[in-house]
């Protein structure tokens, strides 16, 4: 039954083929509203990003009353309300916000200490091609596309709107496993953009759009875990947008450094991911920030 406002809602389980499907579903608007009014111009053009910045924030809109279709009346079993299953909530927020992105970073613990030695040690110009490959773009509309629009549409469409239809059918630990794959697939969507301008060989085009698909797959259950353990959007969101700005860990810069700045950078590395397992856990406990995810009374632990 298709609930009347956004007020009191609650998700039962439809099936896991329809769950999954209604996924993909969203998962294809997402991307296709990115070639809705396709130019022939790069990706990276200021009219293309402002194109597809205004498609994808139209399209993240619609999604909830997408829900609405799949979404019971919550009234009379006591449902949360739809923006408390999208993560837009107030309690404990600033917890919320705080604790998961300062995980996040510990984990880059390495790659921070390199971009400390490349603007604040080293003297300029003496490093600058080891500074060319860490400098977050500047550029407003790339920095407007690049760490605000992208992760919190991404996180919003692929976090907050899907894991409220997977987990019922599949409970918490299987969701966060089953989400990304769709975020992960999503970004193949570049690899049509690269063979029609042929920048590249086919190999050396598919080949990253391969490994893409796997770091954004395991970031995306990063995500979901962070989501489903807070029942928070702005954590998900601070990190994605942090993780955009440091990109991935620039290993094969680590030999240009000195050898003892490469034990330094080496040890950080393997720190960083020391705690950051350590720490993930206890600092996104879902009894602190009260995760719907993990009530007692909601219906989706019934099938875990």
């Amino acid at each position: 039954m298709m609930a009347v406002s956004f007020g009191s809602v609650s998700f039962g389980c439809t099936g896991v083929i329809q769950a999954c499907c209604s996924c993909f579903l969203l998962a294809a608007l997402f991307v296709l509203s990115l070639y809705i009014g396709e130019t022939k111009l790069p990706r990276d053009h200021p009219v293309t990003i402002k194109q597809r910045i205004l498609s994808v924030l139209a399209v993240s809109a619609m999604c909830p009353f997408g829900l609405l279709l799949i979404a019971e009346d919550g009234t009379e079993s006591q449902g949360y309300s739809m923006w408390q299953y999208l993560g837009l909530r107030g309690e404990a927020f600033l917890s919320a916000a705080v604790l998961p992105l300062l995980v996040t970073m510990i984990l880059f613990l390495g790659p921070l200490y390199m971009m400390y030695l490349d603007y604040l040690v080293e003297p300029e110009g003496a490093i600058h091609i080891r500074k060319m490959h860490n400098v977050p773009n500047t550029n407003h509309i790339l920095w407007l596309r690049n760490y605000i629009v992208a992760p919190f549409t991404e996180e919003f469409v692929f976090r907050a709107c899907m894991l409220p239809l997977l987990t019922p059918c599949l409970g918490t630990t299987s969701s966060i496993f089953i989400c990304p794959l769709f975020f992960g697939v999503a970004h193949i969507h570049h690899v049509s953009e690269k063979l029609r301008f042929r920048r590249r060989q086919d190999e050396a085009i598919w080949l990253p759009a391969i490994f893409q698909f796997f770091y954004t797959s395991i970031f995306g259950a990063y995500s979901a875990f962070l989501f489903i353990r807070t029942g928070h959007l702005i954590g998900p969101f601070l990190s994605h947008a942090f993780c955009n700005i440091m990109g991935f860990p620039a290993l094969d810069q680590i030999p240009l450094y000195p050898a003892n700045q490469r034990a330094i950078i080496w040890s950080l590395l393997v720190l960083g991911l020391v705690l950051c397992l350590a720490l993930l856990a206890p600092m996104t406990n879902p009894e602190y920030y009260q995760s719907l995810f993990y009530m007692e009374d909601m219906k989706i632990l019934n099938v875990q």
